[in-house]
């Protein structure tokens, strides 16, 4: 039996290694197809075949180059740069002639989308455009190898089909959303492979990946729920293109489990968005024939309307549907590797690039055989959005905060994605709330982007169905914790739209008052105060925080959490001192005062009610089976927004550590059983600070630290028999798998300073739930008793999660511990959250 299954094993290792040997275009496209010897074959340029290699996103590169140097179908165009400096590139591909006046083709085709000028427009003169993207996530490599593919069929092949396709359409090809990601993963997958046998082990090293894995950008995150985000270069880039260009139609090709077969959408249809209009699903239908009918051809197995939906509008798939296009996702068993072993057989990497270069294809297919619909559908998106919208009670959404900044990126957020946005050009009230002049932001609903803008900013708590591939709300001013209102009719005024929002500059703050030898105060409610704060501390000057409020003597008043930055005692001159504050005003949208005195009402400055801060030296446990994710997001706001050191260690190094060179100590969401608890502890007792979230606060809870008493789960399974065809649905609805709750807080505590009023929306995506302290100080933010604000949970869920500790501070010796259920980075785009964050980080020292 050994012996037989030796044999075996090692025959699926000979049948790995020969497949690769024999692999050739012949593998890839069939007998048949004649192409243009002019044109270089990516074995040509690379030095190996397709599949043979994962190609590294230099090589990428090369071939794409070489290939638009020597068709006259391709133009290849630069559209970004990651955050590592790599090239975000589109091929623009269609017939010599459609290139000669490309510029008048897609005028003409956004034109389309302007319902006063589409009418005019003759459709079945017009090509369809169809966006090709591939390689979203970096470890997901057959779809970004089979774009090399793509690339050289549309330049090379000759016949019939491939000219009608040149006529009829214009392809934007994007080989790889994510170069950093496909780049860390080709350079794994390419370390490990054997040169003489390719094993397929699925336990061998080669299929699994150390943190954080090659799936994500840069700073570890999922690109593909940052469409409607924006936040990260590679998203801004293909955002901007999509609107210049307003396809019909968009592919997302992916990997799952490497015991699947091949997944195209439509998905589960009780879970598509209500605002997506149903002509999108109809014309995904028809599209499936196509795919159906290539896969049939080469015995692909493969199955649809499972598993995925088409829900939120922040994923490559679903953000065309609301956009007046079509987009489909595409899911590929993955080989990780070269050649995997799976339920399925034998799984080699040709094969998943054959089953990706299939479906591009039979895409191209399609959308060319149904041109003229969805240029209609297109056409008639956008013209029935500005027929629903004047007919919708609601005429436009405005909003606002104290603080200019957060104002200032929703607003620009918003105008990414193509949608007018304005200064709000007078004085409105609805709702007992009042919106200022120049202060505040509206966006008007009469407007071609009608749907999207609802899906931006609508509460939704009623679904068809329980189960979410993602998220199930985003309402956007939620997360960016900022004051909104919708206008109907009787609110609503032309004189309302102030100047257009261009995001072109800034906020610019101001320093109030002449050079002082006294002190600065800064309001800590402004969002980048903190990029002040960690500047300040890290080039050595003394900073205090007010634990109580005051007033100036020009009755100036200032909050809980204002700093103060004394001017005796430092290194630097009054005059430098003035100089440094002025700039970092001016650059963080910040209102600086300047004092000239310490005889304030309320507390005085030298008072013991303005406590002292240092420098937080956090460090980020990372590796193991911590969250890269939320990892990321720590250092992407550490880095990218407070521009401050964040030393980023490895799980299995903190046994060896000096804990004493740092002062803060940051858990995401993860397993640390590994960690050292007793030199934790120690740490901690000397006066540490550990600001931990998620399920790292069950590591807290087990190892006794910080006091943590977690909610039990119930299992809907207790409650008595159940249909075991249900059971997946039945749990699933109790899994919350992204939605947004309210919370009450504490405004006197340190952990809330720099918010002035109630009303902060935490998003929630897990149903770990924490018990509030014993010490009636130290849960300083709760979730009400009806906590829900928008999104999908449960009747149970919400009731478990009413009068919940969404916070619980604790001291453990000299040490504190700041325990968070939720994570208030999420995707980079929780502003209103962040300062949670932040005040754990800068404030947690003097938290009593």
């Amino acid at each position: 039996m050994l012996r037989r299954i030796f044999c075996l094993t090692l025959l699926g290792w000979t049948l790995a290694f020969s497949g690769f040997a024999q692999t050739d275009l012949s593998y890839y496209f069939g007998e048949g197809t004649t192409f243009n010897p002019d044109i270089p074959t990516p074995e040509s340029v690379l030095g190996y075949q397709v599949g043979e290699w994962h190609v590294s996103h230099d090589q990428m590169l090369l071939y794409m180059r070489a290939v638009a140097e020597a068709s006259d179908r391709i133009v290849l165009e630069t559209i970004g740069y990651t955050h590592e400096r790599r090239a975000l590139i589109h091929l623009m591909i269609t017939s010599p002639e459609n290139h000669a006046k490309l510029d008048e083709i897609q005028a003409l085709h956004v034109q389309l989308t302007d319902p006063e000028q589409s009418g005019k427009l003759k459709v079945e003169e017009m090509p369809v455009v169809v966006n090709l993207g591939y390689n979203i996530h970096g470890n997901e490599p057959s779809g970004g190898n089979a774009a090399l593919l793509v690339a050289y069929y549309m330049a090379a092949a000759q016949g019939d089909f491939v000219e009608q396709v040149l006529d009829n359409a214009v392809l934007m090809l994007d080989p790889c959303l994510n170069p950093d990601g496909l780049h860390r993963f080709a350079t794994w997958a390419n370390m490990h492979k054997g040169i003489n046998v390719i094993n397929p082990d699925p336990a061998s090293r080669e299929h699994n990946e150390v943190w954080p894995r090659g799936r994500t950008n840069h700073y570890w995150f999922d690109l593909n729920r940052d469409w409607l985000p924006v936040q990260h270069p590679e998203s801004r880039a293909r955002i901007r293109r999509f609107h210049e260009w307003k396809p019909n139609f968009l592919t997302d090709h992916h990997e799952m489990g490497t015991n699947s077969t091949f997944f195209f959408q439509p998905g589960v249809p009780s879970r598509n968005h209500p605002l997506s209009p149903e002509k999108v699903f109809s014309i995904t239908d028809k599209m499936a024939n196509y795919h159906a009918e290539a896969l049939d051809k080469i015995g692909s197995l493969y199955y649809t309307k499972e598993g995925f939906d088409d829900f939120y509008y922040g994923k490559g798939s679903t953000y065309p549907d609301v956009n007046g296009g079509v987009g489909i996702l595409f899911e590929q068993a993955s080989s990780r590797g070269h050649a995997q072993n799976t339920v399925n057989g034998l799984l080699t990497f040709p094969f998943t690039i054959k089953n990706q270069l299939t479906t591009s294809l039979s895409t191209i297919r399609g959308t060319v055989a149904l041109r003229e619909e969805l240029l209609n559908h297109q056409r008639d998106f956008f013209k029935t959005a500005v027929k629903e919208a004047n007919q919708d009670e609601m005429r436009a959404f405005v909003f606002q905060g104290q603080d200019l900044a957060r104002n200032w990126e929703l607003a620009s957020l918003i105008r990414r994605h193509d949608i007018q946005i304005y200064q709000l050009g007078a004085d409105v009230s609805t709702d007992g709330q009042t919106f200022k002049k120049d202060e505040a932001y509206i966006v008007p609903l009469q407007q071609p982007q009608y749907r999207l803008i609802k899906g931006m900013f609508e509460v939704r708590t009623s679904f068809q169905d329980s189960l979410f591939y993602d998220v199930s709300a985003w309402t956007l001013p939620m997360a960016f914790g900022l004051e909104y209102a919708a206008l109907d009719r009787k609110d609503f005024r032309n004189n309302l739209l102030g100047d257009p929002f261009t995001a072109e500059e800034k906020p610019v703050g101001k320093l109030h008052g002449e050079a002082t030898n006294y002190a600065y105060v800064f309001p800590w409610h402004d969002y980048y105060a903190a990029r002040t704060l960690a500047e300040l501390l890290s080039k050595g000057i003394r900073v205090k925080v007010a634990t109580k409020p005051f007033s100036d003597d020009l009755g100036r008043n200032f909050s809980y959490g204002t700093i103060m930055v004394p001017v005796t005692g430092q290194d630097l001159s009054p005059d430098e001192m003035y100089s440094l504050m002025k700039n970092m005003a001016e650059r963080d949208g910040l209102q600086v005062y300047s004092l000239a005195t310490g005889h304030t009402e309320g507390v005085s400055l030298g008072s013991n009610s303005f406590r002292p801060l240092r420098d937080p030296k956090a460090l980020l446990v990372v590796g193991g089976r911590v969250s890269s994710y939320e990892a990321g997001e720590v250092w992407h706001l550490l880095d990218q927004r407070l521009h401050m050191d964040l030393s980023i260690i490895d799980v299995n190094q903190m046994g060896g550590l000096d804990l004493s060179a740092y002062r803060t100590m940051i858990m995401v969401g993860g397993a640390y059983n590994s960690l050292p608890t007793e030199k934790i502890k120690a740490w901690l007792t000397a006066g540490g600070n550990l600001i931990a979230y998620k399920s790292a606060i069950r590591w807290l809870a087990g190892q006794k630290i910080g006091g943590i008493s977690l909610k039990s789960n119930q299992d809907p399974a207790d409650e008595g028999p159940l249909a075991y065809a249900d059971r997946s649905n039945i749990r699933g609805a109790q899994v919350i798998g992204g939605a947004i709750f309210k919370v009450d807080q504490d405004l006197t505590h340190p952990m809330n300073y720099g918010y002035t009023s109630q009303g902060l929306k935490i998003f929630r995506n897990s149903s770990l739930m924490m018990e509030p302290s014993k010490n009636p100080f130290s849960s300083p933010v709760r979730y009400q008793q009806d906590p829900l604000a928008s999104g999908y949970t449960s009747e149970e869920n919400a009731e478990r999660l009413g009068g919940t500790a969404a916070v619980v501070v604790s001291r453990q010796g000299r040490g504190r511990v700041i325990a968070m259920t939720d994570n208030p980075n999420f995707r980079a785009f929780w502003f209103g959250t962040n300062r949670l964050f932040f005040n754990a980080l800068f404030f947690g020292q003097i938290m009593e």
